[in-house]
């Protein structure tokens, strides 16, 4: 970190020179221009123009990979902001490395194959980060993991098998738009200039969604769980009686509202919401015990799935109240009738 002098040029014109170490590292010479933007709390953000000119690329050489690998290096380079991604081999390309690369197509927004040659496939990215809002994301994202949420447990209550599949069938939408607003914070954080084109009218928050984000996503999990358990169990539901499975899906209700208040709190900066999902995590902060505390003796197969599908719905409240503490944060950085910024 170093302090610069601002100089004076003009009667309403204010200058400060650029470090040379930064201008050589980005190509910056007399002449070229900068675009400058504020970027919040009083900040501002020098960008220059070679970081808007050709789109960034990667090259993956899979034969230092297994077919794996090389999905999850395409995954990685595509959270990473690459446009274009290569993946390559020395020798041809074997069939194994071609369907990791198709594989990898299809789990993510926006991917596609432009060029293949026998030793090299090119996909590039068409996401472009003002086509999408953070918050929105953000929004999809909870009610993807609440509607397969749903569809599980009532599958449970019914015994129904198809509206399982269904909800298992959404775990792909939902990992789409986890991996999607990966991408996006990646790049608004490398570029600040791209704040504001996501949604934001600076980067601070965006720490926090990259969590919000990532709780949401295992959220989702849970909701896969329970799909998968009425899939494996006898009759594909539980063997309580009507009672028990009122409770659990009374239960669910009160995690469907702590999830969605949780993430509504993050995006409006509301601190008063934040206190409310407190609340209601408190009254369902014991279910799970109080559920099975009175299920009458039974077989432990049963009693697994039981609280297998407890502690999935216990652990989604705990992850959205982890939400709702960063939305608290967040709240809080902003002047507001709880807090005087100066």
């Amino acid at each position: 970190m170093e302090t610069r002098k601002v100089q004076r040029l003009g009667p309403s014109t204010l200058a400060m020179t650029l470090p040379a170490e930064w201008a050589r590292k980005q190509d910056v010479e007399k002449g070229d221009e900068v675009t400058v933007r504020e970027s919040g709390k009083g900040s501002l953000a020098v960008t220059p123009e070679s970081a808007h000119g050709e789109d960034t690329e990667a090259t993956i050489h899979a034969e230092n990979f297994d077919a794996s690998a090389v999905e999850r290096a395409i995954v990685g380079q595509y959270v990473l902001g690459r446009r274009v991604i290569h993946v390559e081999s020395e020798d041809a390309l074997d069939s194994a490395h071609i369907n990791a690369v198709y594989k990898a197509e299809t789990q993510l927004m926006g991917l596609g194959v432009v060029e293949e040659t026998p030793n090299r496939i090119t996909i590039r990215c068409s996401v472009d980060p003002e086509d999408f809002d953070l918050d929105n994301l953000l929004e999809r994202l909870e009610n993807t993991g609440s509607t397969m949420r749903g569809e599980a447990v009532k599958a449970l209550a019914h015994g129904n098998p198809d509206l399982a599949q269904r909800a298992l069938n959404r775990e792909r939408q939902a990992n789409k738009i986890f991996v999607l607003l990966l991408r996006l914070i990646f790049t608004a954080f490398d570029d600040p200039s791209l704040a504001r084109a996501v949604g934001l009218d600076d980067g601070f928050p965006l720490i926090g969604y990259r969590s919000v984000a990532k709780n949401l996503e295992l959220v989702a999990d849970n909701a896969e769980d329970i799909a998968e358990i009425v899939m494996e169990a006898d009759g594909h539901t539980l063997d309580v009686d009507q009672g028990t499975m009122r409770r659990i899906r009374e239960f669910t209700d009160k995690v469907d509202d702590v999830t969605a208040n949780a993430v509504a709190a993050a995006v409006d900066r509301d601190y008063d919401a934040t206190v409310e999902v407190r609340d209601q995590f408190a009254e369902i902060e014991d279910r799970e015990a109080e559920i099975l505390a009175d299920l009458p003796e039974m077989g432990n197969d049963d009693l697994l799935e039981v609280r297998e599908v407890l502690v999935s719905l216990q652990q989604s409240a705990q992850y959205s109240m982890r939400n709702a503490e960063i939305a608290a944060n967040l709240a809080l950085n902003e002047q507001s009738d709880h807090t005087t910024i100066n």
